[in-house]
């Protein structure tokens, strides 16, 4: 089917990737915008893992303090060249992620971050949660597996949902997925640090 210029630019102007990949994704699906964004989604996440091996040594660090200066983060994205770093797509990035992290205080970057003990420890609650129904233990263990999506969801910044994403459908991991789509390089966030005024401090005994 033919596209027009102006959906072209607002599919663009939604998700932020390419003009011809928004050609594209609208030719794909008929002119379908829901379905032309769940197609740049999983493009980009193809185009990231197809990155995903070449060496990000370049980058920002960038902060962001919450109004109040109650709570501060900072936090380190990298990518392969200074050119890219030096994008305000890039640097727009970088800000948005540390407003993320500010808000949601992951404690870890990936799932794959998680160590044994926690995710076992994790896992115990919720067989012990899941066994309180009476259910055969193999039912029990996929409730397990289900429920875990929930706690990396709530601890691993990538699977969290984008908090300026007001429909909640895309995680920080498609967003940092369609900045690789469209500035061409590896991107991935090395290390962050949350600031919480106080935290810490045992409160003196009275």
């Amino acid at each position: 089917m033919a596209v027009k210029a102006e959906d072209v630019k607002r599919l663009r102007e939604l998700t932020g990737a390419p003009m011809m990949e928004c050609k594209k994704a609208l030719e794909a699906t008929n002119g379908d915008f829901d379905a032309a964004i769940v197609y740049l989604r999983k493009h980009g996440q193809a185009t990231a893992a197809k990155k995903a091996g070449r060496s990000a040594s370049q980058g920002l660090v960038g902060s962001y303090v919450h109004p109040g200066a109650q709570i501060g983060v900072m936090v380190e994205v990298n990518c392969e060249s200074d050119f890219v770093a030096r994008t305000a797509d890039f640097q727009e990035l970088v800000h948005d992620i540390a407003m993320q992290i500010c808000a949601t205080d992951p404690r870890f970057i990936r799932r794959e971050e998680v160590s044994p003990e926690v995710l076992e420890r994790e896992k115990e609650i919720l067989r012990s949660q899941a066994a309180e129904s009476g259910k055969p233990a193999a039912v029990v263990e996929r409730i397990v597996e289900g429920r875990l999506g929930k706690f990396y969801e709530e601890n691993c910044l990538y699977d969290q949902h984008f908090i300026k994403d007001q429909t909640g459908n895309t995680t920080i991991g498609e967003l940092i997925a369609s900045k690789i789509g469209k500035l061409g390089e590896n991107i991935s966030v090395r290390r962050f640090a949350r600031f919480k005024v106080g935290d810490g401090l045992v409160k003196a005994a009275e």
